[in-house]
C-alpha cells in the first residue's frame, strides 16, 4: 500500500504526523488489497480530512470529515473508512 499524506495550507506538526500514522494502522488489516491512500488534510477556521483509497479490483473509496479538533476530524474520517474498507473487503470475499 502506498500511502500518501499531504497538508494543504499548513504544515503538519510532529504530533500530528505521529497521530495520523497511528490511526492509518487500523486499516492495516486490508495492506493486501490495498494499491494506494491519498490522505489531504486542509486548515481553514477548522481541519477538512479527505482520503480516497484505490483498491486492487479497480473499485475505489472517497471519504471526508470536518472538526475544528485535529484529533475528532481524524477520528471522524477513519471511522468511516475502516467501515467502507471492510464493505469493500466483505464485497470480495462473498464473490469468490
Amino acid at each position: 500500500m502506498t500511502k500518501s499524506i499531504s497538508a494543504v495550507g499548513f504544515s503538519f506538526e510532529k504530533d500530528q504526523s505521529d497521530l495520523i500514522n497511528q490511526k492509518l494502522k487500523r486499516i492495516d488489516y486490508a495492506e493486501s488489497l490495498i494499491v494506494d491512500l491519498i490522505l489531504r488534510v486542509k486548515e481553514d477556521k477548522k481541519f477538512y480530512f479527505d482520503a480516497t483509497v484505490n483498491f486492487r479490483w479497480g473499485a475505489n473509496a472517497h471519504v471526508t470529515s470536518d472538526d475544528f479538533d485535529f484529533a475528532a476530524g481524524l477520528n471522524k474520517l477513519m471511522d468511516v473508512l475502516d467501515t467502507k474498507v471492510k464493505k469493500e473487503k466483505d464485497k470480495i470475499q462473498e464473490k469468490k
